[in-house]
């Protein structure tokens, strides 16, 4: 299969969805869009023409799919927000180039322009779209789960200097959340029988070292967002269709074996949950927060949730695909 985090999301979304149905076209594997979106406000209205392709090389016999996370906000760094040219080299040399007046200068002019050939997040979302979301400075942290814009002010710098500046600090791309999607769009998207739905992010606890930094509330509430308000709320997709895209969709185009269903000879990993009482509780403003309304868990046939409590164990494996077995030795393992 080939699956591809598309050449562009926002102002060359179309020609690069065509990019992508064109390679399946002529490699003839089925293919999948991490993850479907009209980033930018600009590109929102494109929403129709997108799909009407994917649709098109669907009835033309071409096996094309794709995922969403239940969001409006997209997850990334900062160097979604300043051109290519200044990080060629590695982190570093981005680095050693942001601390002179000359670059900084055009960087900033360039951040507040569309970019020739980048997505320019900066200019997708604004500074007041932007949560920073993730450091590595320890004395930077406290800035977790603040806006760029808020920043900037606090510090009475531009918002373009101190991104810049921010990344000198921390020693890293710093992790950032960006406003860029319709929640009409999302909305509708989240209806398309050939979509799948990823969290998109690290497994995470709501306690300890991981209290440090901020995320992306798709991190706790994903998948019961869409069976509480796309589901039950907003009635955009049945249960059982919610199910069959979180589960044998899934595991059918990438070609997992005995997952994904309820059959016999299956392994065992089954959700109960309260189509009533599942809510994610996750916030932007506050993402560590677990869901709730999931009862018990199983997985490989052993609970590991009761009433909503882990029970200790541990019987999860790695799941491997179809191309595993064909990695070489040096890969694998």
């Amino acid at each position: 299969m080939y699956i591809s985090h598309m050449r562009s999301e926002g102002d060359r979304l179309l020609e690069a969805i065509d990019e992508l149905i064109e390679i399946s076209r002529k490699s003839g594997a089925p293919a999948e869009i991490y993850h479907l979106k009209m980033a930018g406000k600009s590109n929102w209205p494109k929403y129709d023409a997108a799909i009407d392709r994917i649709e098109a090389a669907r009835k033309a016999g071409l096996r094309i799919t794709a995922d969403m996370y239940t969001y409006p906000a997209g997850a990334t760094g900062l160097d979604a927000a300043m051109p290519t040219w200044v990080q060629d080299g590695g982190l570093e040399a981005w680095i050693a180039r942001l601390k002179q007046p000359a670059v900084r200068r055009r960087v900033a002019a360039e951040m507040a322009m569309p970019g020739k050939d980048w997505e320019n997040l900066y200019l997708g979302a604004g500074a007041e779209g932007m949560i920073l979301s993730d450091f590595e400075n320890p004395s930077l942290k406290p800035l977790a789960g603040r806006t760029l814009a808020d920043v900037a002010k606090f510090r009475g710098k531009s918002t373009a200097d101190t991104a810049m500046d921010l990344v000198i600090e921390d020693g890293s791309r710093v992790g950032t959340i960006y406003f860029l999607m319709s929640e009409g769009n999302v909305a509708k998207q989240a209806a398309l029988p050939w979509m799948g739905f990823g969290s998109d992010a690290a497994s995470i606890a709501a306690e300890g070292v991981f209290l440090q930094s901020s995320t992306h509330p798709c991190a706790y509430g994903n998948f019961a967002r869409l069976f509480a308000r796309y589901v039950r709320d907003e009635r955009r997709l049945t249960i059982a269709d919610a199910v069959r895209r979180l589960t044998s969709l899934p595991a059918s185009n990438l070609g997992i074996k005995d997952r994904g269903s309820l059959k016999r000879r299956y392994l065992a990993d089954v959700v109960v949950f309260d189509p009533a009482a599942i809510q994610d509780h996750a916030t932007f403003a506050k993402p560590h927060a677990y869901s709730t309304g999931v009862r018990d868990v199983f997985v490989n046939g052993v609970l590991v949730l009761v009433d909503e409590e882990h029970t200790g164990a541990t019987p999860g494996r790695a799941v491997r695909g179809p191309g595993y077995a064909k990695c070489s030795p040096q890969r694998q393992g």
